[in-house]
């Protein structure tokens, strides 16, 4: 489609396949303001029957930021007491992205919450994992109502799904769309795709523009 020849790797990665690069767990001290929200929360999460080590599998500190691996069960007690605590007081969740890790066997899907404190004007992350096998993590749009569509988008796009969320439809995809487009399993090219009629050709039936 755009002049390329012999190949057959629409990837443009010459088939080169990255390692994939799981950050272990941090230790004390974290740095800056990531101690004392630590902190904050081994105080208040035993407030809702739940101690930190409960809640949080790891935490990690990489490239400035903090990342709280949380257990999908305690995952909305966390967030509202994230939200609602004077100390901590993180007003905002800015969307759920998903991610997929096919060799991270019973951990392969992610979502990451980043969450931001307006009062603190400080900024940390939420993440969650679960396997392929079973996909389903609470929804935030009790605690946090914008991330409705998030949720669906990450629905549509990874196939995790978000237990109780009002209305977890596709979003981007047709409603009968087979396959989550971002999974890093999903065929990079030659699916058989028909919009108004026009069918589009696997990469190497294109035509090409000279």
């Amino acid at each position: 489609m755009f002049g390329v020849r012999g190949t057959g790797d629409t990837s443009g990665y010459g088939r080169l396949v990255p390692p994939t690069h799981v950050v272990g767990t941090s230790t004390r001290p974290y740095g800056g303001y990531f101690d004392s929200i630590a902190d904050d929360m081994e105080r208040k999460l035993p407030e809702r029957g739940l101690s930190f080590d409960d809640a949080v599998e790891t935490v990690v500190v990489f490239r400035g930021q903090l990342t709280l691996h949380i257990r999908r069960e305690h995952l909305v007690p966390v967030a509202t007491m994230l939200r609602n605590d004077a100390e901590l007081r993180f007003e905002m969740c800015l969307g759920v992205s998903g991610v997929h890790y096919p060799q991270n066997t019973g951990r392969e899907l992610h979502a990451v919450y980043p969450l931001l404190s307006i009062t603190h004007n400080r900024r940390i992350r939420l993440e969650v994992s679960v396997p392929e096998s079973d996909p389903h993590i609470p929804t935030l749009v009790g605690v946090y109502p914008t991330n409705d569509w998030h949720e669906r988008e990450t629905y549509d796009f990874f196939g995790i799904q978000f237990d109780g969320h009002p209305s977890l439809t596709r979003i981007e995809m047709p409603d009968d769309w087979v396959g989550h487009p971002q999974r890093k399993d999903y065929p990079l090219g030659g699916i058989p795709v028909e919009y108004k009629g026009a069918t589009i050709p696997p990469p190497d039936r294109r035509r090409e523009y000279n």
